[in-house]
């Protein structure tokens, strides 16, 4: 399943990790690929997990912070979340149009656009951006508070991001592969 790092076997894992699948388990209704990667490393899977409950804390909805690991993940080519949060972002209310606007960037209203450039900004630049993109994030409606919380998603989804690439997880979803704005199954 992972060319370059173990994709465990929920069945024959024990411990921390195990409890932590069960947890997912019992959420999703199945383990995806990229949880029995991260399965390797407890601390890092609960990590993860916890920095899932933690944007899902926040201020912005399921559906907005869907747009931005769409955003981060285009920016970061990283095909296994492009594919799940296509999946999920359609759970959530995205139409394929949506996804694919919010892949580039864009959306239908100035605030929501304005974030996800933000995101690609911080995720493209490695979180050097100009005080000129701040203001311009502002002068769109976010706030301090809210600019933090664009930059907590994008640390949760590069996290991601990468370690699909280290482990090459493979995709358990219906395929979408980035610069290409078309879903393949």
């Amino acid at each position: 399943m992972s060319t370059r790092i173990e994709t465990l076997n929920p069945e024959t894992t024990t411990g921390k990790s195990k409890e932590l699948f069960n947890a997912v388990q019992n959420k999703l209704g199945f383990i995806p690929n990229l949880i029995k990667v991260f399965g390797n490393s407890p601390a890092t899977l609960q990590t993860y997990l916890s920095l899932g409950e933690l944007t899902a804390s926040g201020e912005f909805t399921n559906k907005y912070r869907e747009q931005l690991a769409l955003a981060i993940a285009e920016s970061n080519a990283c095909n296994y979340c492009l594919s799940a949060h296509t999946a999920i972002g359609k759970m959530n209310g995205l139409t394929d149009e949506q996804t694919q606007q919010s892949r580039q960037g864009f959306a239908n209203e100035e605030k929501a656009q304005a974030g996800l450039q933000f995101a690609k900004l911080v995720t493209e630049n490695r979180g050097q951006v100009s005080t000129e993109a701040i203001n311009d994030v502002k002068t769109a409606g976010f706030n301090d508070g809210e600019i933090l919380e664009i930059v907590l998603n994008v640390v949760s989804n590069t996290l991601t991001n990468y370690v699909n690439h280290i482990a090459e997880t493979e995709v358990d979803f219906p395929s979408v592969e980035a610069g290409k704005f078309a879903i393949t199954q």
